[in-house]
């Protein structure tokens, strides 16, 4: 499986602050097998974000896109909307799983607006910024990502574990 993670980050791709979530991101990607073939940190504007996906998505063909931070109700948290504007299909059990284990640890999760979603033969799941609880996140559902990847691609396999 390849990868792409994209940090959303105003300081930190100003360079004002070290993106501590992408690369706990990449590194749990790696340990379920997947090969990392971008990673960039990009600022919080909405049509970035859009380009970048469709980018990863498109032209790059990855196989999943993960992000990382914008998924509050900051007015500059545009990462969920971005993420609708450009797939084709929503994946809402994903979102919910992580808000539903999130709220075990804190309620506020009940304000992540993070989505998953299917562009093409892509997956794209937005997680928080927050290294911690992108972790915990990204934890929740990783099982699921690869036959979510397989069934995207094609794979006619029934679904029965």
């Amino acid at each position: 499986m390849n990868a792409g993670v994209l940090t959303i980050s105003d300081k930190g791709s100003r360079g004002e602050r070290e993106d501590t979530s992408g690369p706990v991101v990449c590194d749990i990607l790696k340990s379920m097998g997947a090969v990392i073939d971008k990673y960039e940190i990009i600022p919080d504007e909405q049509e970035v974000i859009k380009s970048k996906l469709i980018q990863y998505a498109d032209d790059l063909r990855l196989d999943l896109i993960v992000t990382t931070g914008g998924t509050g109700v900051a007015p500059r948290d545009l990462t969920p909307d971005a993420t609708k504007d450009v797939i084709d299909r929503e994946l809402p059990g994903m979102a919910e799983a992580m808000r539903m284990e999130s709220f075990k640890i804190t309620p506020h999760s009940v304000i992540s607006r993070g989505v998953a979603g299917i562009r093409g033969r892509t997956l794209i799941i937005n997680l928080p910024g927050s290294p911690k609880a992108a972790s915990e996140n990204l934890i929740t559902i990783i099982k699921a990502i690869p036959h979510a990847v397989s069934k995207i691609k094609g794979d006619p396999a029934d679904c029965a574990e």
